[in-house]
Order: C-alpha cells, then structure tokens, then sequence
C-alpha cells in the first residue's frame, strides 16, 4: 500500500466505520511479518488499524479463517485477557473494496523482546496457555478438523529456483537440504500421530503477540487461531518464551512455563519425542513461504520479497538451532513428570 493511496483508504474507512474525521496522517506501526498495522487518530479517539496482505487474503479459506478467528478470540476474551478486534454492524472483519481490514482500540502497552523476558513472565504465560486450554469453545459451533494435510515440502525445487535467481541463502539453503527432507519427514509423522486430539488455542502466542502492563499480560493477534494438539502448542509456544537474542533455548525459562502450565492444567501424557519432532512442522511451513516471497512465487511487492529472503536465513538458522535442541528439550520435559 503506497502512502498517498494508503491515506486516502483510510479516510474511506473512517467514514465508512463512523470512526471521524483523520486528525492526521495513520503512522505505520512495525512488528508484524504478514501484514501492516497503522496507528489512526481520529475525532473520536486512537486506533490500530490493521491493513491485511492482500495476497494472503485471495487464499479461498482466508475470509472464513478471520472471521472464525475473531469470533475465537471475542470468546476467550471473556476468560483470558485478549484484544479482539472492533466490532462493527455485528462483524469484525471490515472490507473496503478490494482491501481488508481489523480495528482495534490502541492500547499503550507493549510486548516483550527476548531479552525482557524472565521466568516470572513464562510462568504467567504457560498459566494463561493452559486456562486458554481449557476453554469450552462448543458454543461457536467450529469442526473439528478430522485430518492432518501436510505433505512433505520438494525443498530441491525451492533450491533450483534459487540458484537461477542467484538468491543470496542458496549455500545455506543447500547445506541444510538432505536435514529438511528428514525434519519435515518426521515432523509430519509426528503431526500425523497427534491429530486425534485437539483444542482451540491462540496459534501463535510468540512475545510479539503479547502485551504486558508490568507482569500483566493481554494476547492479541489472533488470525492464527484454531484447533491444535495441546501438547504442541504447550511445546511451540514454551519455545518462543524460552529463546534468548541468538536463539538459545534456555532451561530455566522453558522449565518456568511449563510449571506454569502444569500447576494450572494438571498431569499432561505425551510422548515427547513424538511431540518435538512435530514442532519442527510450524517453523518448515514457515521457510517455504518466505522462500516463496523471496522467488517472486507469490509476491510483487518489492518489500515483501525483501522481508522473505531475510525471513530463509533466519528461519534455517532457527530451525537447525531447534533441532539440536531437541535432546536436551527431552531431557528438561521428563525432569518435569508431565
């Protein structure tokens, strides 16, 4: 969205929403890798508007898939602190022609970098994760999903397209290739394993989808939401909390936000190795799209393309950091005696 086009958008939105008149002009709001926030003021008060990326929205379920998440996340609102999105004429999800979008009340607090994080705030975290858990969502009437559909990722593809485009991660991206094949082999195994079990949970409850009024958190950006298997998602999301600057995942950070979780959900049986090996799904998903943003695949957008070359360099590294990890994850998760 150009500046001059993105103004006059706004102006249609505010009238359209009964929101004011623009008092200046919106104030593009960095944190998001998807999509792009905007804080708004207006004659009636401040907003985080949220501009989603178009692409993403001609998928043939995203309309579906947002609305059900925000009715998601007004629902668990009224048991966790989360931000929904504003509400207007019954839906939260606002279109503007061609272009789609959420509002929010703005709110001053702000998340967490790794760095900010202590086991007070992962303790707190895996509490909520499990009180989340535990929400009964039957009321909303969403299906269960009856299978998993991941298939195995031809990385090989994304490498050949790469060397054409003399992409700049094609060294690393070929270094790392026979592990991909063998991760993401195994990772949909496990996947495949757990699909019996579900609940509705956040989807992505990393720091950044966080804000914290001193130890007091409010989740927000729910487009993620959705069934999942609960120990996934307690391991995926003890993940993000534990990680430090460069990506280490630290024992006594992990080992906070388990407890937290436990002391608030109670005994939980998995079979970890199974459930590690899945966690390395999320973050596979993850490199094939931005190596199809980076390959010009799916994107025009010259900032798009940018955001996913940096996003395969730094998601390898990740997910080779998280597959090291895993034995000693292991280690920590039965010393726990879930």
């Amino acid at each position: 969205m150009h500046e001059k086009s993105s103004i006059s958008e706004f102006h249609k939105l505010c009238h359209a929403l009964k929101l004011g008149e623009l008092q200046s002009d919106p104030v593009p709001v960095t944190g998001g890798l998807l999509h792009k926030m905007y804080a708004v003021e207006t004659a009636t008060g401040k907003y985080a508007v949220k501009a989603l990326n178009p692409q993403i929205m001609t998928r043939p379920t995203a309309v579906n898939n947002y609305i059900m998440s925000e009715r998601i996340a007004n629902y668990a609102a009224k048991f966790i602190p989360a931000l929904p999105a504003k509400i207007f004429d019954g839906e939260s999800l606002q279109r503007l022609e061609d272009r789609y979008y959420l509002v929010f009340d703005w709110t001053s607090e702000n998340s967490l970098k790794h760095g900010e994080i202590d086991t007070t705030h992962c303790e707190k975290m895996g509490d909520i994760l499990a009180k989340l858990h535990r929400i009964d969502f039957s009321a909303l009437g969403i299906e269960t999903p009856r299978f998993s559909n991941s298939a195995l990722t031809d990385w090989s593809f994304y490498l050949e397209k790469g060397q054409e485009n003399h992409a700049e991660w094609t060294g690393q991206l070929l270094e790392s290739l026979e592990h991909l094949y063998r991760w993401n082999a195994a990772a949909i195994e496990s996947v495949n394993g757990l699909s019996s079990e579900w609940v509705i949970t956040h989807g992505d409850l990393d720091p950044k989808n966080v804000l914290w009024s001193g130890h007091e958190p409010i989740l927000i950006d729910w487009e993620s939401a959705g069934y999942k298997n609960p120990s996934l998602d307690l391991l995926e999301t003890a993940v993000y909390w534990s990680e430090n600057e460069t990506g280490e995942i630290q024992k006594e950070k992990f080992s906070a936000f388990i407890q937290g979780y436990r002391t608030a959900q109670g005994r939980i049986s998995s079979d970890w190795r199974l459930i590690l090996a899945g966690g390395l799904l999320s973050k596979l998903e993850w490199l094939e799209y931005s190596l199809k943003r980076s390959l010009w695949i799916e994107y025009t957008d010259v900032e798009e393309q940018k955001t996913g070359t940096e996003q395969v360099s730094i998601t390898l590294g990740a997910i080779k950091h998280y597959a090291e990890s895993i034995p000693k994850m292991e280690e920590w998760l039965e010393l726990q005696k879930l």
